[in-house]
């Protein structure tokens, strides 16, 4: 079998990998010379404790299993098992990590509540005035910057992988794709995995996608100068992922509000340490379109001031400001639209911020649904 893949982020590739393992040619397209949408703008987190029971979940827990066989098949993607630890400082926070640890998924999510001592010997960095911390023990990382082509490289190598970057695909049909140089590929089936990029071909194709464009702010400081070693959440993010919706979680947001800055954006602190030693942080949420062009200081000067808190120190200086866009289903209960546009043509979107934590399962059960 030929498969042809229009999109070469996180979810496209990972809709190729599956494709070269099951034993098929995979001919890749891409509008850019590398991907540059949210696929690389990200945390470069592999997420499961705050994904909602049920489908989500079930997936988040599918793709860490892909995601760890993925890294030790192709070290460059940086793949780590670190976990996170949610630091809460308020009792109201706590209450909230009482009633998700005693629910009957808490050890499938790998929660365990720490101490702040325990959770200071578990993260040496988190010298703040805290009250312990929520960990998970399945949530991994990996290099999101660099993670796409070294996957890429990999499948090059198996001579049954093409990457054509630079090709803006101008025409779909049943089994063939048509690229703005005028070349006409062939195969068996088609895939788009085209991102936040919904309009022209994929408006013309779906014109009634139950989709949403999300729009963020992130940024990524110089070297902290020692391990952070796991991912950092802040007790914001209990107000932002579904895992932990309950009774304690609607006292909370009614007794203890969000500073402005951060209720106005839409804000939650997440931190991962790069390799290269430096913390990714963020993050924004905006919904409604037409979106900024610009980026704001405001967050940036929250986030720091949160992590600052946590750790105890300052943070270092910010390295690189960015902005980017994610498609999310409207449903934030399904983890995938998956639609079949013509014959043999699926269009697979809006994973929204799921993107790198489950495109591997999101391949898979593409993979499988298509008889691959």
């Amino acid at each position: 079998m030929r498969v042809l893949i229009v999109g070469a982020g996180a979810l496209g590739t990972m809709h190729a990998w599956q494709a070269v393992h099951r034993g098929h040619e995979v001919v890749h397209l891409e509008r850019e010379r590398e991907a540059r949408g949210a696929s690389v703008r990200n945390f470069g987190l592999v997420w499961v404790g705050g994904r909602s029971a049920g489908e989500e979940l079930e997936t988040a827990l599918r793709a860490r299993e892909l995601w760890e066989d993925i890294g030790a098949r192709v070290p460059g993607t940086g793949f780590r098992a670190n976990g996170s630890l949610t630091v809460v400082r308020t009792a109201a926070e706590k209450a909230v990590v009482d009633e998700v640890i005693a629910r009957p998924d808490a050890a499938e999510r790998g929660f365990k509540w720490l101490d702040a001592a325990a959770a200071r010997d578990h993260n040496p960095a988190l010298r703040g005035d805290i009250t312990g911390a929520l960990l998970c023990e399945r949530d991994a990382a990996v290099e999101s910057r660099v993670a796409l082509p070294a996957l890429r490289e990999y499948l090059a190598a198996t001579g049954h992988y093409t990457f054509l970057p630079g090709r803006e695909v101008r025409e779909v049909g049943p089994g063939t794709v048509r690229d703005d140089h005028g070349e006409v590929h062939r195969g068996d089936s088609v895939v788009l995995a085209t991102g936040a990029w919904l309009s022209g071909l994929v408006r013309e194709l779906a014109p009634e996608l139950p989709v949403r464009r999300v729009r963020l702010q992130m940024a990524q400081t110089d070297p902290l100068g020692e391990p952070l070693t796991t991912s950092v959440a802040d007790a914001d993010s209990f107000r932002y992922y579904p895992a932990y919706e309950g009774d304690a979680l609607d006292a909370l947001r009614a007794g203890q509000p969000q500073p402005p800055v951060a209720a106005a954006h839409k804000m939650q602190l997440l931190m991962v340490q790069r390799l290269d030693g430096g913390l990714t942080i963020g993050d924004t949420h905006e919904y409604d379109e037409t979106f900024n062009f610009d980026v704001v200081e405001d967050p940036y000067d929250h986030l720091l001031e949160r992590a600052g808190q946590l750790l105890g120190r300052p943070l270092p200086r910010i390295r690189r400001r960015w902005a980017g866009v994610y498609a999310q289903c409207v449903d934030t209960a399904h983890v995938v639209h998956r639609q079949e546009v013509l014959d043999g043509v699926w269009l697979v979107t809006g994973p929204g911020g799921r993107g790198m934590t489950c495109s591997p399962a999101i391949g898979e059960t593409t993979a499988d649904a298509l008889g691959w």
